[in-house]
């Protein structure tokens, strides 16, 4: 029996954001894109959260060092860098320590550096810009594999993540048979659809009322 990872690797952002919606929960998240190779992410979150202020007692380790060293194959790093573009909060010893791991990739509600190296590592970095500047001194990292806010979505260690050149999705890990489930009739219908396109069918009827209840929209 496939796991739900694995199912979730069958799927695309478009379809489990969809599933979301119909089930009342938060879509896809905006403005994360694939800023290094250009392949689908999917695996279990492993958090991070950064500040521009240390933690008391100063921070005792690089940021992002705790999450690569406790994150299992497969696995997603998910930064909370607060939305900041005028500094990095990941950069290519990072990703190179992460592809080493076979973590699947790395997603930052921020910038990120390094990029190039993250092309030739073929290792997926999905944030809001790239960008030179460093951390040193401007953010710290405060607290690792704890409840944190992306783009206004909860992300808990070991929620469920789906990353692809459409979008960045966050599934609850209690909702995610019925997430999954529902993304997978989603993406099954999407698939006879074109079918029947393909065959010749106009797309007014391949795409009518029915697509619409579908996506549980009406």
């Amino acid at each position: 029996m496939e796991s739900l990872t694995e199912r979730l690797r069958s799927l695309d952002c478009c379809a489990v954001s969809d599933a979301l919606d119909a089930l009342g929960l938060k879509p896809a998240v905006e403005g994360l894109l694939p800023l290094s190779a250009r392949r689908l992410v999917a695996g279990r979150a492993v958090t991070v959260r950064l500040d521009s202020k240390p933690p008391d007692g100063g921070s005792k380790r690089h940021l992002g060092t705790n999450a690569v060293e406790s994150a299992g194959p497969g696995d997603v790093i998910v930064v909370a860098h607060q939305s900041r573009d005028d500094c990095a909060g990941w950069g290519g010893v990072l990703s190179t320590g992460a592809k080493l791991k076979a973590i699947d990739g790395v997603v930052i509600d921020g910038a990120a550096r390094d990029i190039d190296e993250a092309i030739e590592l073929d290792f997926p970095i999905y944030g809001r810009k790239p960008i030179a500047v460093t951390a040193r001194g401007r953010v710290y990292e405060t607290s690792f594999n704890t409840k944190i806010d992306i783009v206004g979505v909860d992300v808990d260690p070991g929620d469920y993540v789906i990353a692809d050149s459409s979008g960045v999705a966050f599934i609850p890990a209690a909702r995610a048979e019925e997430v999954i489930g529902t993304a997978e009739k989603i993406a099954r219908k999407e698939k006879l659809m074109v079918a029947e396109l393909k065959k010749g069918l106009p797309i007014t009827e391949v795409m009518g009322l029915d697509y619409e209840k579908m996506l549980g929209t009406q």
